[in-house]
């Protein structure tokens, strides 16, 4: 197997300079500018390979020692690395690939917040967005020249968007190809621009929209519109627009998924005997049973008077927490009242209990999934 220095056709004692100079005359025969054959442009690979490690004293070192090709560093086009496209940009030069530049090219994609109500979540609703934006230039219509005017090639680059220039390298006269300053690259130039865009083609404007949002958004749900964001530069195509949904807090009703839950205070008495209620939703109002003896942290599920479902159809449940409400200040009639009923209940003695399943905390426990 070849080695570097067989390639270069040194000895492995050769000094930096010797390494160098043996770079230098294969590189002039062997460069596709002089030599375009397919076996020249591999060899011109190997060569300006060997030239890489053994110029490098580090490389140099770790190959004699290991015989490593890659001498145990990065290789070409690696980071940290000083590849084959490094070298030939520092011996040959080089410009832009591919002809000229396109003045057209697609929008920014943009996004922005709404902020709806909770009720508006529930029930979808129209959102007017007003934002500032860059729309295709109403003058020039995105053609970036004054109306009757239009590009004109460049008479530097002859349309290309590149000229080749002369240079003296060590190798000998190369050609080094650099982006056309005369057209910035584009290969036309503009004589009469767009006083309105400047010769961009779009301006920036405020503009207002209506936004369609379904029922069953959340906070942090993005809406897509396609081709709705910044229009592109010299005419080309929007970008995408997306708006991310904020669902304000409601003071009585909290979200919970596809549930919507309330707290419903009623008074001992109500709790005790029963009583039908009623109680506002965002559907409107419904009718609410209160059964006799109904305890602090029981709930009511209304079906189907949640949240819909985006995707999936359906809603959630409206579920009421009550929370029965102990009087504070009782008249002197109210408190002859309750101590009757106490004494007829045989409660004249205030009496605590640890209770069974079934009671408060058993329900909470229930809950929260017999975490206890």
């Amino acid at each position: 197997m070849s080695t570097h220095y067989d390639v270069l056709g040194v000895s492995q004692d050769a000094s930096t300079e010797e390494i160098k100079k043996a770079y230098r005359k294969l590189a002039r025969k062997l460069h596709p500018d002089v030599n375009p054959g397919d076996d020249a442009s591999e060899q011109f690979k190997l060569v300006t390979r060997a030239y890489e490690i053994l110029s490098d004293p580090e490389k140099r070192r770790n190959y004699d020692t290991t015989g490593n090709e890659n001498g145990n560093a990065p290789g070409p086009g690696q980071a940290g690395g000083f590849g084959f496209n490094d070298i030939f940009e520092q011996f040959f030069g080089g410009g832009q690939a591919g002809g000229p530049a396109s003045r057209t090219s697609r929008g920014r994609d943009a996004l922005i917040t709404a902020t709806i109500d909770l009720k508006d979540a529930v029930q979808g609703v129209v959102y007017p967005l007003e934002m500032e934006t860059a729309v295709t230039c109403p003058t020039c219509e995105g053609t970036c020249c004054q109306p009757g005017t239009s590009p004109q090639t460049c008479t530097i680059c002859h349309g290309r968007g590149q000229i080749q220039r002369p240079v003296r390298s060590f190798l000998g006269q190369m050609m080094t190809v650099e982006t056309c300053s005369a057209c910035r690259g584009f290969g036309t130039t503009l004589p009469s621009p767009c006083n309105e865009c400047m010769g961009s083609g779009r301006v920036r404007e405020r503009v207002s929209k209506q936004l369609k949002v379904p029922a069953g958004v959340a906070t942090g749900t993005r809406i897509h519109l396609a081709a709705q964001g910044e229009a592109g530069p010299g005419g080309g195509p929007s970008g995408d627009l997306y708006v991310e949904i904020d669902v304000r807090r409601h003071p009585v009703f909290e979200r919970d998924g596809n549930d919507l839950h309330a707290t419903l205070t009623v008074p001992m008495t109500a709790a005790a005997l029963g009583a039908d209620l009623d109680l506002e939703t965002f559907d409107g109002q419904r009718d609410i049973r209160i059964e006799a003896g109904t305890q602090s942290a029981d709930t009511v599920r209304l079906g189907q008077l949640g949240v819909p479902r985006l995707r999936g159809g359906g809603r959630g449940d409206l579920i009421v927490h009550i929370h029965v409400e102990t009087p504070t200040k009782l008249d002197h009639q109210q408190r002859e009242l309750l101590e009757r009923l106490a004494e007829l209940r045989g409660e004249e003695v205030a009496e605590g209990r640890l209770t069974d399943r079934g009671g408060v905390f058993s329900r909470l426990r229930d809950k929260l999934g017999h975490r206890a």
